[in-house]
C-alpha cells in the first residue's frame, strides 16, 4: 500500500525532470543555431566570444566566487578548465559553420559517450563503441563534399567535452559550489575580451547580429546551466545522462527547421547510432 501511495509523488517529480531536460536540449541546439545565424557578420569566433561573456555573467551571479581564497591547487585546474571551455566552444561553432548543426553536435557528442565507455568493462559496451565507430565512419565517408576540417573540428570538440567532464569532476571536489565553474568562466571570457574587441573592430557588428550571438549566449549556456540544475535535483544522474544523447538529434531537426539543413538517410542512421550506443551504454546494468 505504501508503495502505491509513492509512486504518484515520484511520477510527477520525473514528469517535470524530463520536460525539463527537453526545454533545455532544445534551448541549447536553438541557441546554436541562432548564434550561426550571425557568422556571417562576426565569424564563428566573434560568436563565441559573446557567448563567453553570457556564461560568465550568469556563472559569476549563480556560484559567487571567493577567487581571492583559491589557492594554486584549485587554480591550476579552473584555469586548465577555462582553456576547455573555450576551446570546446570555439571548435564546436566552427565546426558548425562548416559542416552544419547537426553533423557537428553529434560528432562533439563522441566526448561524453567516450567517458561512459571508457568508465565500463561490460561486453556489451565494446559493441556500443563499435556501434558508435561505425556511425563516425559514415559520417566522414569520403565525397566530393566532405569538409574534413569540419569533422576533425567537430572531434576535437569531442576531445574538449571529454576533458571539459573530467576537470569539472576534478573542480568540483576541490571547490565548493559552483564557484570553480564560475571562476573558469570568468578566466576564459577574460581571455575572449581582447578577442572580441578586434573582432568589433574589424568588423563592426550589427544590432541583428549582436542579438544574435546574446541570444546564443543565453539560450545555450544560461538557459541549459540553470535548467540541469533543477533537473538533477528531480531525476537520477544515470537518466540525465541518457536523456542528454537526443541532442544529436535535437541539432539535426533544429538545423532543418532554423538553418534549412538538410540530412541524408546514411547521415540520419549515423546519429542514430551514435545516440543508440550512448543509449545502451548508459542502459541500468
Amino acid at each position: 500500500m505504501r508503495r502505491t501511495l509513492e509512486r504518484p509523488a515520484a511520477s510527477p517529480a520525473l514528469s517535470a525532470g524530463v520536460a525539463t531536460m527537453f526545454g533545455s536540449g532544445l534551448s541549447n541546439q536553438t541557441g546554436a543555431a541562432i548564434g550561426s545565424l550571425a557568422f556571417p557578420v562576426l565569424g564563428p569566433l566573434g560568436v563565441v566570444a559573446v557567448r563567453q561573456y553570457v556564461a560568465a555573467l550568469v556563472l559569476v551571479a549563480v556560484g559567487r566566487p571567493r577567487l581571492r581564497a583559491f589557492t594554486w591547487r584549485q587554480w591550476w585546474p579552473v584555469l586548465l578548465l577555462a582553456a576547455v571551455f573555450g576551446t570546446m566552444n570555439l571548435t564546436l561553432y566552427t565546426a558548425i559553420d562548416r559542416i552544419g548543426l547537426g553533423l557537428a553536435v553529434t560528432l562533439e557528442f563522441l566526448g561524453p559517450l567516450s567517458i561512459a565507455l571508457a568508465a565500463s568493462r561490460r561486453r556489451l559496451d565494446a559493441g556500443c563503441a563499435l556501434l558508435a565507430a561505425a556511425g563516425v565512419v559514415v559520417l566522414m565517408r569520403p565525397q566530393p563534399s566532405t569538409d574534413y576540417l569540419g569533422m576533425a573540428l567537430g572531434l576535437t570538440a569531442a576531445c574538449c567535452w571529454a576533458s571539459y567532464i573530467l576537470l569539472n569532476r576534478l573542480v568540483g571536489r576541490r571547490i565548493p559550489g559552483a564557484q570553480g565553474s564560475a571562476a573558469a568562466a570568468s578566466v576564459s571570457a577574460l581571455t575572449f575580451l581582447p578577442i572580441g574587441v578586434l573582432v568589433a573592430l574589424g568588423h563592426p557588428p550589427t544590432a541583428e547580429a549582436l542579438l544574435c550571438a546574446v541570444a546564443a549566449g543565453v539560450l545555450s549556456s544560461a538557459v541549459p546551466y540553470l535548467a540541469d540544475l533543477l533537473t538533477l535535483r528531480k531525476v537520477p544522474a544515470q537518466t540525465f545522462g541518457l536523456f542528454m544523447s537526443v541532442n544529436p538529434v535535437l541539432a539535426a531537426v533544429v538545423g532543418r527547421v532554423v538553418l534549412g539543413q538538410s540530412l541524408g538517410l546514411p547521415e540520419w542512421a549515423a546519429i542514430g547510432a551514435v545516440v543508440a550506443a550512448n543509449a545502451v551504454s548508459l542502459a541500468p546494468r
